[in-house]
């Protein structure tokens, strides 16, 4: 590809990531969840960043805007529907803007759900994607500010992206987001094969990014709501695709 990712932690479960276009040399950082380790993952990789990529205003990612900017000079980008509530935010962004990153495009998608204006942001030449607390690996967000039905049409927006589509996500659920998993599609059989990877991922302390749209298709349940063997599990088989979603939902805030 022509750009590159760093990944690492940050606070306890949350990802940071940097994004690097290798030509141009442009940095961006997105979201912004602690000082501390973005810090160090800039001065380890020798990039500059630019930009801050808000996806929501949560403060597990933008708690460290203001100091980030402070240090770099950055532009913080997000989401229009939240610019009172993200600090430091120079320019809005929302469904269809465009955002030049070298020597390619940042899409961006808005996938309202998890908060009322959250985004994520789709490079289409690299065909990779950064999701946040929209979609997680085997998971998706908690409905906080809009209901079941508005965060089904926005996983059904990433769920038409190119399958193998990389896919990068806001924290590191993936291993109870399996077991959850397990119990909504049991004769899953991809789905116990990336069990089974997934635990030895975690035992070393390994993170389980990134995954790809295809395998969220294949596996994840937030997803899979037209599947026959979920709908027989949930006893759902004629409801209403949203409906289905709506209840894996439920069943996840009660495991």
């Amino acid at each position: 590809m022509a750009v590159e990712i760093k990944l690492f932690m940050c606070r306890t479960d949350n990802f940071g990531a940097l994004l690097h276009d290798r030509e141009t040399g442009e940095t961006a950082i997105i979201d912004a969840p602690e000082e501390g380790p973005i810090q160090s993952a800039i001065e380890h990789s020798g990039w500059t960043p630019s930009t801050i990529l808000t996806t929501h205003h949560h403060a597990d990612h933008v708690e460290a805007n203001l100091a980030l900017k402070s240090r770099y000079k950055l532009r913080i980008i997000g989401p229009e529907a939240e610019r009172d509530k993200i600090p430091g935010i120079d320019d809005t962004v929302e469904q269809g803007s465009v955002i030049p990153f070298g020597n390619e495009t940042i899409e961006v998608i808005e996938t309202p759900g998890h908060t009322a204006g959250h985004v994520c942001y789709y490079l289409p030449k690299s065909k990779l994607a950064f999701t946040a607390d929209t979609l997680f690996a085997l998971g998706c967000g908690r409905l906080f500010e809009r209901p079941a039905p508005v965060m089904f049409e926005s996983l059904k927006k990433l769920a038409a992206l190119p399958p193998e589509t990389v896919i990068y996500c806001g924290h590191e659920y993936t291993l109870s987001n399996a077991r959850f998993a397990l119990t909504i599609d049991p004769d899953n059989a991809a789905l116990r094969a990336r069990t089974d990877k997934i635990e030895a991922l975690r035992s070393d302390g390994r993170p389980t990014l990134p995954t790809t749209i295809g395998e969220e298709l294949a596996t994840n349940p937030f997803l899979r709501w037209a599947d026959p063997a979920i709908r027989k599990h949930l006893g759902m088989e004629k409801a209403a695709d949203v409906d289905v979603f709506a209840e894996v939902r439920k069943r996840k805030d009660n495991f």
